[in-house]
């Protein structure tokens, strides 16, 4: 069985931070019991901290992630997760910064920590960034082996209507690596997988610490040359982040 590769053998510190954020639902003792070790952890990295809020704060809580548009677009996608998120006793939030890291250690023993409280009474995980929830089941066979780094399980790909039968493609949770999200426009329909796949690779290429500076450019092949533009700002509600602004050439 191979190990997860949470190396970055691209990087170059860029000035942005790296920013997890994760909710487990469930009910925790007080002092949970943790077997870091059983799950690849080597504890709480430097930045992070993890934070119980009990399901009397959570309902007046502004950031509740199960309210609004979010709560809306996870109860769709599993009503199961959700229900048992919300009639948990309490969730604990993992949330920090880092100073862009020169390594994946961060992650690895963050999920770690997440999949040591699924073990100490969790239910349900929220990872807004990705938009998804997941039940216990779920997070397990997501997160399994040498799957846990692959950048398909860490960045949302996302296609919609982008007018005049083109589409949009875009990512969202590259906040994680502290390098901007994917956004490429006027892509043909019949071109949207392809376009897809681009923004995929870049992903991977990306979480694996490469940066892409305003103004250069990227090439897709047989499609021909992206030319880069750093836009967007961590509050854009599109992405939660920056990104780079793509236009799809055409032929």
């Amino acid at each position: 069985m191979s190990e997860p590769d949470w190396s970055r053998p691209h990087w170059t510190r860029d000035e942005a931070k790296a920013m997890l954020l994760y909710f487990v639902f469930g009910s925790f003792a007080a002092e949970p019991e943790l077997d870091l070790g059983a799950h690849g952890s080597q504890g709480l990295p430097q930045g992070m901290e993890m934070r119980r809020i009990h399901k009397a704060m959570l309902a007046h809580w502004e950031g509740h992630p199960l309210r609004g548009a979010l709560g809306g677009i996870l109860r769709d996608a599993d009503p199961a997760a959700f229900e048992a998120a919300r009639t948990a006793p309490e969730c604990l939030m993992l949330r920090g910064e880092l100073a862009d890291p020169d390594s994946l250690a961060y992650l690895r023993d963050t999920l770690g920590i997440v999949a040591a409280l699924l073990d100490a009474g969790g239910v349900a995980v929220v990872d807004p960034q990705i938009l998804q929830i997941f039940s216990t089941a779920d997070w397990r066979a997501r997160y399994a082996d040498a799957a846990r780094a692959d950048s398909r399980n860490h960045v949302l790909i996302l296609c919609s209507d982008d007018g005049d039968a083109h589409a949009w493609i875009k990512t969202r949770g590259m906040r994680k690596f502290a390098r901007p999200d994917i956004s490429i426009r006027q892509v043909p329909r019949e071109q949207a997988q392809q376009a897809g796949a681009t923004a995929a690779h870049l992903a991977e290429l990306a979480m694996r610490g490469m940066r892409f500076g305003d103004g250069s450019t990227i090439d897709t092949g047989e499609h021909g040359s992206l030319s880069v533009t750093r836009a967007g700002a961590l509050d854009d509600p599109e992405f939660n982040n920056e990104h780079l602004a793509l236009i799809w050439p055409h032929a």
